[in-house]
């Protein structure tokens, strides 16, 4: 065990498996004590079970660290509640919130269905925004009442959130609206002592190696860039106190990697100096994109 973390309470959802998983396995060797939240449902989003979570749970006690089931459904307002309570009624304190859980429906958009696009951004958007707004709530009774607060959230968009992603519109949404919501969240909370920040991170997991399979294939020696263990040191910094002064950021992690996203921001402009007339518009428009940079490709595209 280090002390990076130690005795800081976070939670972790989405933690029975992949990148999730390996945040709650770092956390536990940061001497953090865990609430490892899993759903536990297979990736077709059927048969919930609690196996993932204990098995995670069980590892970090042969370890010698500290952790709890909790198997709610953070997409679920009521059970998002219950994640933070777990956190509060079983270790007395929350410091940390990492929003990890997730699963994918991929599909061209115009094939895409109703039902596809609601359960991604459902699990992706909602996921995140029920247990921040809760463990927030928290925090804010915490610092009105005169009790120190240094509370941490990072949250997981993707680069797909970032670039777009073809074939993956609902899951591009929903990321997109994660890193938006994270830079609103970290304006707001700054005055209760929570910072905020998110990950895009790259690795392979359940969700990555159907869609990446061939650029996401573990090599057969020296170092796997593609191990969901790569993304946790990041976070568990984050997690920490020395992170205190980072917040509102965006952080792209593959491998050994960690790149700052900069994301939208003011770029050249054009000022007619009265109303536009629609046929004046073009020249304006293509005066702009010539001095602008060009583009991210949007992954996958052509």
């Amino acid at each position: 065990m280090t002390g990076l973390c130690r005795d800081r309470v976070v939670v972790v959802t989405g933690a029975g498996r992949g990148i999730g998983r390996a945040h709650a396995l770092a956390f536990a060797a940061a001497g953090a004590k865990v609430v490892v939240n899993d759903f536990g449902v297979a990736l077709d989003g059927s048969t919930a079970s609690g196996g993932p979570a204990q098995a995670v749970v069980d590892e970090i006690r042969l370890r010698g660290g500290d952790a709890v089931v909790d198997t709610s459904d953070v997409a679920d307002w009521a059970g998002a509640r219950t994640v933070i309570d777990t956190a509060i009624e079983t270790f007395g304190s929350l410091d940390v919130l990492v929003n990890n859980a997730g699963f994918l429906r991929d599909r061209m958009l115009v094939n895409l269905e109703e039902a596809e696009w609601d359960a991604v951004v459902r699990v992706h958007l909602k996921g995140h925004f029920a247990p921040l707004r809760h463990a927030a709530a928290y925090w804010r009774s915490e610092s009105k009442a005169g009790r120190p607060v240094d509370a941490r959230i990072v949250n997981t968009s993707s680069g797909a959130g970032l670039q777009g992603s073809v074939g993956q519109g609902n899951y591009a949404a929903a990321k997109a609206g994660i890193a938006a919501m994270t830079l609103v969240a970290a304006s707001e909370l700054a005055r209760y002592g929570v910072t905020v920040n998110a990950i895009a991170p790259a690795a392979r997991t359940r969700m990555t190696e159907g869609a990446f399979a061939d650029d996401m294939a573990a090599p057969t020696s020296g170092f796997d860039a593609m191990a969901p263990e790569n993304v946790s040191p990041l976070v568990v910094w984050l997690g920490s106190t020395e992170s205190k002064d980072v917040t509102g950021r965006v952080f792209e992690v593959e491998g050994g990697i960690i790149r700052l996203a900069e994301g939208w921001r003011h770029g050249p402009s054009v000022d007619n100096g009265a109303r536009w007339a629609p046929a004046d518009i073009g020249k304006g428009v293509h005066e702009i994109l010539t001095a602008a940079a060009d583009p991210v490709p949007v992954y996958g595209a052509r």
